[in-house]
């Protein structure tokens, strides 16, 4: 397997455990957050689903975000299922991009975020990214066990 499919594989495993996770989530718990300052379960969702996007810009510009104006901006709360068709496209798009990159991109396409003092190779980025989705996974199973509820199977 070349690192591209396999980088493309990290992704899909992990949105697939983290839909698995979001979707065992009874909708009156979506609200709910441990702490004044925390994320709501849907807040956190949505956090996931549009870093995505926001991090797919930032490869796009090999790091400069410029004027970004998110699409999430004004869009409501509502249920689990508006939140993943919202960011369908916006998905698919994302991993048309990594499919799109050579093994060499990997490794030579820099990206550069000069705000925060970051610069990564490609690759490295990707899979910093896809572990910004396990971390929230990891913490949603914890809001859920705080709350006393069955925690999905994300393990198979």
């Amino acid at each position: 397997m070349t690192a591209v499919k396999n980088i493309v594989l990290n992704f899909s495993e992990t949105r697939r455990r983290s839909i698995n996770l979001w979707e065992g989530i009874p909708d009156e718990y979506l609200n709910w957050k441990p702490d004044k300052d925390a994320f709501t379960i849907i807040e956190m969702i949505r956090h996931v689903l549009e870093g995505e996007h926001l991090f797919h810009r930032i490869i796009e510009n090999r790091g400069n975000l410029g004027d970004y104006q998110s699409p999430w901006k004004d869009l409501k709360y509502k249920n689990l299922q508006n939140e993943l068709q919202f960011a369908e496209n916006f998905r698919n798009e994302f991993l048309s991009m990594i499919k799109g990159f050579s093994e060499s991109d990997l490794d030579t396409v820099k990206i550069e975020r000069k705000e925060v003092g970051q610069s990564k190779k490609l690759g490295d980025y990707l899979n910093r990214m896809v572990y910004h989705e396990s971390v929230h996974t990891g913490q949603l199973l914890s809001y859920l066990r705080i709350i006393g509820i069955d925690r999905p199977q994300i393990w198979d």
